[in-house]
Formats: C-alpha cells, structure tokens, sequence
C-alpha cells in the first residue's frame, strides 16, 4: 500500500476497536479491555507519526477509489498534509496519554460491560482525526459531529448526577445549535458550486466571483461555517458550553476537551479559510483578518479574567483554554505564516501543559473529594509531586522558556507585532497567575486562609467545586502511579518541543507547506521572544504572589460581577450569545463584501 492509501485507517482504526469494545466488552475483564483500548489508540499514533514523516509532498486519497471526473467529483477525499496529520499525531498521543491516566481510574465502568469507556474514548478519538485529515466540508463536518457526539456522552458519563446530565445537554444543546448552522453554510457554498471537496469549492467560488468579487451568499456561508467552528473552538461569545462541561466531565475527558478539541476549532478555522474562502471569490483578507483579530482579543480578554476570578479549579482551567484561544486565534487571524508556525507550536505545547494541569486536578479531586481552591487550602502538603507538576505548568502556561508554549507565544507575538503582543503578554501572565495562585494555596498552604468569594456576595451558581464526589467511587489514599506519571510525561513533552532543537523549524516547515499564503519563514529562539517570555512568567510570579498574601488587593471589582454572572447555566442565554456571535462576526467581515 501506498502511503496514501493508509489515510483511512486514522479514523478507521479506533472506530473499528470501539466497535470491537462494544461487541465483546461484556466478555473481557476490565484490565483487556482497558489494555486493547490503549493498544489501539497507541497503534493510532504510530501510524500518524509515520505518515507524518512521509508526508510531502501532501497526501491525497479519494476513498473508495471515487475519482473525480472531468473535475468534478462527488467521492470522500482525506488530505494527509503536515497539519492536518500532525493533529491527527497530538490526537492520538493525547488519547493514549488519556487512556493511561484513566486506568482502572473509575470505580467501577456500567455493570458487566468493562469496554464502554475505552470504547467511547476511542470513538472520541476516530472522529478527531478524522477531521483532521477531511478534504471535503462535508465529511469534515460529519467527522466534527461524531466527535461532538461523543463528547456529550462523555461529558455525562456519570449519569446518576444531576449536574453531569446538565452539563452534557448544555454542551449538546449549543454545539448542535453551532453544527445545523456549519451544515447550512455548507450547502449554501454546495449550491453556489456543486463541490463539496474544500479546494474545490475554493476555485468554485474564484470562478463563479470572476469580475465582481464575493457577493451575500459568499459571505453568508462563510459567517455560518465559521460560527460552527467557533463554537467548537469556544471563542467568545460562543464559550459558555465549555467551563459548564468541563466541570462535570471526568477529567480524562477534560484532559481530550481541552488539550485537542477546542484546538481542532481552531485548526478548522485556520484550514477552511485557507483552502475555501482566501481567493479573490471568497472574504478579502483584510476583512477575514479583522474579524478573527476582534474575536481573539475579546476572548483572550474575557477568558483571562474569568480565569481569574475563579475557585473551582477545572473551571479555572477550562477559562485558560478559552483564553488561549484568543491568542490561537489572533494568530491565525493576522495571515503570515510566522504567526501560523507560532500557533501551531503553541497549540502542541499547550496540548500538554492543559493536559497535565488538568491531570494534577483529577489528583486533587479524587484525593479529598473537593476541587475548590478555598476548600484545599493546605491540605495537599503531602502531595509535593503533584505540586512541583501543577507549578511548573503553571509556569509553562505563562510562556517560561524553554517550552514549547513559550517559544510558540514568542513566534506568534513577534510575528503580530504591536499593541497585541501586550495581549499575548497579559493573557498568558494573568492565566499562568491564577494557575500559581491555587499551587501556592493549596500544595503549600500560603496566606490567609481565603474567605468566601473574598468578600463578594455568594453566587448562586454553586461552582465553588466543594461538594464533588471522587471519579474513583471513593477517596484515595495512595495516588496510583499512572496517574503520577501521565502529567510529568506530559510537561516533558511540552518541554522538549521548545528545547530540541530542530523541532520548532519541522513543526514550522509542515505548516508552511500545508498553508496557502506562499511564504516560508524559520522557527526559533530569538533574545525578544525569550525575554517577552521571562516577563510573562514574572509577571505571573509577581501578580500571584500579591494574591495569596493579600487576597482583598485583588478581589473582584464590581464590575467583574456582571461578566461572571453571564455563564448563568441556562442554554437559552447561550443560545442568545450564540447569535450575536454571529451577527457579530457577519458584520466584521462585512465592509469588502459591501465595497465590491
């Protein structure tokens, strides 16, 4: 077989060995099912990785051997470019990492059927990479909602708890909501070109615009896929579904929610501008460009102080992700290629820092039955390991060299320029303070003990995080050591992709080359990016230590109240948002339809 010919089986592979899970879970002891689950999804990632290795010129197959005719085609086709089977690589590894952490990790799986979780964990993963590797919208979208799907399972998989099945329906609710409106555009862009492959529609669209330029059915499409994908990527103001959801899903899921399915929004984001909508017959760059900046500052902005008034930790995580986002975003928005080969590297390292953080409060939870920083305070001295793991992240959340996240948020600031490296610069320090802030409370008790909500008025959301139950059924008293180990492998993996050399410049390279604005750029260490960086990170340091010793300097000012008060709970004000966001991004994006 050609390499080529092996793209299916990214997505084939898992689906099939959740569908072996499924038949015979009954029959297998929990320790075969959880062992073939992780086998499978490590076999995964070894043929990502070598496909990755072979991967250019960029891989094309037309599944099933539908060919297109005369140029036109209606057949599956998958891209293998450095991209998009680079993503299928960190899914991959992500769900391995996941599927060890997770080992014998609950108390007991649904009665008599010990494959339901690693089935749906590697169903998770077939969707993902699936997508990753999609060369037609419409399969990309299939692919996304078969993720989607999933995830809501996920996300309630301890059915017997009210707020785990609250928590899924909002997720579904909205996201589903995101996915008829990436389904509308697509037969919009399908009506307008009679191709759904993504280069297809592209020279479509260049042909059908000749002369006259994108017209309101361009732009309209363009406004709908992009909002389906936004809301996956929980850009603001499409991010409510995400702190709601992770802080009900086990933490293995959040560790996959976080770590790669917001980053696959983006990266769709990044893929269907590039290949559909780049041309002269789809949204001028300026236009593309202001819409997606305005959206990443807004959500850098927001998630970095919802970040920070947070106690329930995965909440407080779950905000960093979204703030995040806002810097992936900026950096695909603004066009050059050094910002993508940033971002990309940012996104990697990210993948294992979130990862780990996320692992750290898994520990916690299922150690005192509490993820509240309030609660916690002192109480986790002993376990000292876990607290070295949480404030390193923390550290390599705020860009400390030499991680990855560091170097990728110093490509992505030098290649933006400007007033939005400052944006770059507080969103990573404030979110990697807040990260700092909960290791020094609760690993080593410093500081007051903190008084509710530091004096404000009490929500009535009840995501203080106080009154959780441990995944494991019960509390442990011996933290396993799968559970010990997954988040250093995953800090040493986000180490290494800012300190080997040579890495930066092939994550780099593959993007380029899977990129469409003709430009190839070098990735590596330059003194400005390295010391934006050690700003950062004493930002970080300075702002969390004013915090913990004087914890009324930096309480919630009033204003901040309303902002909090806005994740009410309740799907109709998402859905709400849901559609300023849209209208939102239709009007960003508005002036070079309207100039044509």
């Amino acid at each position: 077989m050609t390499p080529s010919q092996l793209l299916p089986l990214l997505p084939a592979v898992p689906l099939l060995g959740a569908a072996l899970l499924v038949a015979g879970g009954r029959r297998l002891p929990r320790f075969a099912a959880e062992a073939f689950g992780s086998l499978v999804a490590a076999a995964t990632a070894v043929l990502a990785v070598v496909l990755l290795l072979r991967s250019s010129p960029p891989l094309t197959e037309w599944v099933g051997g539908w060919f297109p005719v005369g140029g036109e085609s209606v057949g599956i086709v998958l891209t293998g470019d450095g991209a998009g089977l680079g993503m299928a690589a960190l899914v991959s590894l992500l769900t391995l990492a996941a599927l060890a952490y997770s080992w014998r990790y609950f108390d007991e799986p649904p009665r008599g059927h010990a494959g339901s979780f690693p089935a749906l964990i590697l169903l998770f993963q077939g969707g993902m990479c699936g997508f990753a590797v999609a060369g037609d919208l419409f399969d990309a979208f299939v692919f996304f909602e078969l993720m989607s799907v999933v995830a809501y399972a996920l996300t309630g998989y301890r059915i017997d708890e009210a707020k785990a099945v609250q928590g899924a329906l909002g997720f579904a609710l909205v996201n589903s909501l995101g996915a008829y409106f990436m389904l509308m555009g697509i037969a919009l862009l399908y009506a307008r070109t009679g191709q759904l492959a993504m280069a297809k529609i592209g020279q479509g669209l260049d042909t059908a615009a000749a002369g006259h330029g994108p017209d309101a059915l361009v732009l309209a499409g363009f406004v709908l896929v992009l909002t389906g994908l936004l809301v996956k990527a929980a850009a603001v103001p499409f991010q409510f579904w995400l702190p709601d959801a992770h802080a009900v899903a086990p933490t293995p899921v959040c560790m996959l929610l976080s770590g790669v399915m917001v980053e696959l929004g983006v990266y769709g984001v990044w893929r269907v501008y590039g290949t559909v909508f780049s041309g002269p017959g789809g949204i001028p760059a300026a236009d593309a460009s202001r819409a997606l900046v305005v959206l990443g500052v807004l959500t850098a902005a927001v998630g970095s102080v919802m970040c920070w008034y947070q106690r329930h930790i995965k909440r407080l995580l779950a905000f960093s992700t979204i703030a995040h986002t806002g810097l992936f975003l900026i950096g695909i928005g603004t066009l050059k290629a050094a910002a993508d080969e940033g971002t990309a590297l940012y996104i990697l390292a990210h993948a294992g820092v979130k990862a780990a953080l996320f692992a750290c409060a898994g520990i916690l939870l299922d150690r005192y039955g509490s993820v509240d920083e309030f609660a916690l305070h002192g109480r986790a001295r002993r376990l000292r390991g876990t607290g070295a793991v949480f404030a390193v992240g923390a550290l390599a959340l705020a860009g400390l060299p030499p991680f990855g996240t560091g170097l990728g948020k110093a490509l992505s600031e030098e290649a933006v320029g400007g007033p939005l490296t400052v944006v770059y610069v507080a969103a990573s320090a404030l979110t990697g303070a807040a990260v700092l802030r909960v290791a020094a409370r609760v690993f080593l008790g410093l500081g007051p003990r903190p008084r509710e909500r530091e004096g404000e008025e009490r929500d009535e959301d009840k995501t203080s995080g106080s009154a959780e139950e441990p995944e494991t059924g019960r509390r442990l008293d011996k933290v396993p050591l799968t559970m010990r180990t997954v988040p250093v492998v995953l800090l040493l993996a986000a180490l290494a992709a800012g300190a080997v050399p040579g890495f930066a410049g092939a994550v780099g390279d593959a993007v380029d080359e899977a990129g469409t604005w003709g430009v190839f750029s070098t990735a590596h260490w330059t003194a400005t990016g390295v010391l934006l960086d050690l700003l950062s990170a004493l930002l970080a340091v300075a702002v969390a230590g004013v915090a913990v010793a004087r914890p009324g300097l930096l309480a919630a000012p009033g204003w901040a109240l309303p902002l909090r008060r806005l994740q009410s709970g309740h799907v109709g004000d998402y859905v709400a948002w849901l559609l300023v966001g849209a209208a939102l991004l239709g009007a960003l994006a508005l002036p070079g339809v309207l100039g044509r």
